[in-house]
């Protein structure tokens, strides 16, 4: 039996014989420690070399995807997407713009006719007086041009309308003292003179010499001041324009250009009877147009054709039921709903020329004076007309309002005021050439410069045909300035201008812009782009290290 100090003898002997033994343990473990740091570290191991056939093969394979999409893809993409833009002569398109082209001025010829004057002594009166002209004149390129008659046979003598190239007849009768008066239905002025205001031979200026000028300036003024607010209100620079009308004239003139209806060749007159009852049911209207209108759109044809049709719209109601309708009350007069008016026929601008039966008048500015009728710019007009005792009306009751109506038609058309109807007509027909000369010029001007502002757009050939044969016709008409040949070529030049401006390919182009593109192609080309971009990077990169490589072996 041990004892406990026995044992601890015991213990003590074996920890200190474990602490001998894992003593040197442990200094072999330092030591391994010590030996593995000393080691230097593994080496990675590599791949094995490339082959130069597999190196030239990759960059073979690189090479051809570039290849196919530089040489391939992009010309096929670039054909495909190339917007299709036609040559136009935008030089040119701006010169008629800016009037350096032509100028839409009108060369008068003025006949004097002066059969009790020697022919030494009327040469002498037209050069002396056309020499006044010149000095008075404040419209460039304006110019009243005087020349005598090469024949003096009657039938000139009485229709001097007969000289297609004349504008204006000049009678020179001998008489107590100076004057001068528009004949009422020629374009005619019958002037007088005293026999001693004749100028001698040897004289430069003359008082009966600047009279007779003044005279036929202020003959001509209205065209003058009509041509003056074209110009202005056309693009054409400043400093070739005549100089401005005065502030009321041009304000004048503008609302008659506003009143007038667009010039177009052909127009469509409507004629309807409203009534406000089941009577009058019918109307000589075909009788009454032939008698009072057809003779004036007779002399209008060379200018406009017309054609007519009539209708009778029964049971219509005013929207106003006063007696005396105040001008608030003529815009609520006509209810298109309640009155249906016959649409346009083939395209044509429709003229409405509406008689109502009632017991309406219009107020005017007076408290006493009334009227019966009212002019509705570039719309037509309306005659209250008295509900007749039948249920039929005349031709004698439409008197009156077919008077009515083709004075309205010529404000509507955009005819002058002043001078004979013979007269007006001549000088409708060069204002309206000198408007579709400068609205034509004018669009071929703002083609020419959306075309420079947009690069982008679209220009197909119909629009560089249009624009040729707009400029075809702009030539012809400046060729024959003031003759009804001038007014056609002038017509189809503003329809062609127009009609190329107006593309419809063209006009959706402006609402396409270069970002839409982006936009569209950025998704596409993304996925397609960063493997190419990234494969062709890496072989650059391959490339250069090898060439690093032969350098140091080198």
């Amino acid at each position: 039996m041990s004892s406990p100090l026995a044992d601890r003898l015991d213990h003590g002997v074996a920890s200190g014989i474990d602490a001998s033994a894992s003593a040197p343990a442990a200094e072999a473990d330092d030591n391994q420690v010590s030996n593995r740091s000393s080691q230097p570290p593994a080496v990675r191991k590599l791949p094995p070399p490339e082959s130069s056939a597999d190196t030239r093969r990759r960059s073979l394979v690189v090479a051809s995807f570039w290849f196919i999409v530089l040489c391939l893809g992009l010309p096929i993409w670039w054909k495909t997407t190339t917007i299709y833009r036609a040559n136009l002569p935008l030089s040119q398109m701006t010169d008629w713009a800016d009037g350096k082209t032509c100028s839409p001025v009108f060369p008068l010829q003025v006949s004097v006719e002066a059969p009790a004057l020697q022919d030494g002594e009327a040469q002498n009166l037209m050069r002396i007086t056309q020499y006044a002209l010149e000095t008075m004149t404040d419209f460039p390129g304006y110019r009243l041009q005087l020349e005598m008659p090469q024949t003096t046979t009657a039938d000139q003598t009485t229709d001097p309308s007969r000289e297609s190239n004349t504008a204006l007849t000049i009678r020179l009768q001998p008489g107590d003292v100076a004057a001068s008066t528009l004949h009422p239905h020629l374009p005619v002025l019958e002037v007088t003179y005293p026999p001693s205001s004749i100028p001698s031979p040897e004289s430069s200026s003359n008082g009966f010499a600047t009279y007779l000028a003044t005279q036929l300036r202020s003959t001509f003024a209205e065209e003058q001041a009509i041509m003056s607010y074209l110009l202005a209100t056309s693009s054409i620079p400043s400093d070739q324009q005549p100089q401005g009308s005065s502030l009321d004239t041009t304000e004048s003139l503008s609302k008659r250009m506003t009143r007038s209806l667009k010039y177009s060749g052909t127009y469509h007159l409507t004629f309807s009877l409203f009534t406000s009852g089941p009577a009058p049911s019918s109307w000589d209207i075909e009788a009454a147009i032939d008698q009072y209108m057809k003779p004036v759109l007779d002399m209008l044809k060379p200018i406009h054709n017309f054609t007519i049709d009539t209708q009778v719209q029964l049971y219509a109601a005013p929207g106003v039921h006063s007696q005396v309708l105040s001008k608030e009350d003529l815009s609520s007069f006509i209810n298109a709903a309640e009155w249906p008016l016959s649409p346009g026929i083939g395209g044509a601008p429709t003229v409405n020329f509406v008689v109502f039966t009632g017991n309406q008048t219009i107020g005017m500015d007076s408290e006493t004076e009334t009227s019966q009728s009212w002019l509705i710019p570039q719309w037509g007009s309306v005659y209250l007309l008295s509900p007749p005792p039948a249920t039929h009306v005349p031709s004698d009751l439409l008197k009156q309002p077919i008077l009515t109506f083709t004075s309205h038609l010529l404000s509507l058309l955009g005819t002058p005021q002043s001078g004979s109807l013979p007269m007006r007509l001549s000088t409708l027909t060069r204002i309206r050439s000198a408007d579709l000369l400068l609205r034509a010029s004018s669009s071929l001007g703002s083609l020419a410069r959306l075309s420079l502002a947009l690069p982008s757009i679209s220009i197909p050939s119909s629009v560089a045909d249009g624009v040729a044969k707009s400029m075809h016709h702009l030539e012809l008409a400046c060729a024959n300035l003031g003759s009804t040949e001038s007014l056609e070529h002038a017509r189809i030049a503003e329809a062609e201008a127009e009609r190329a401006f107006f593309e419809k390919s063209m006009v959706g182009q402006l609402y396409f812009p270069d970002e839409h593109k982006v936009t569209v192609y950025l998704p596409l080309l993304g996925p397609v782009g960063v493997p190419l971009v990234m494969g062709l990077l890496s072989e650059l990169k391959a490339w250069r290290q090898r060439r690093q490589q032969k350098a140091k072996l080198s």
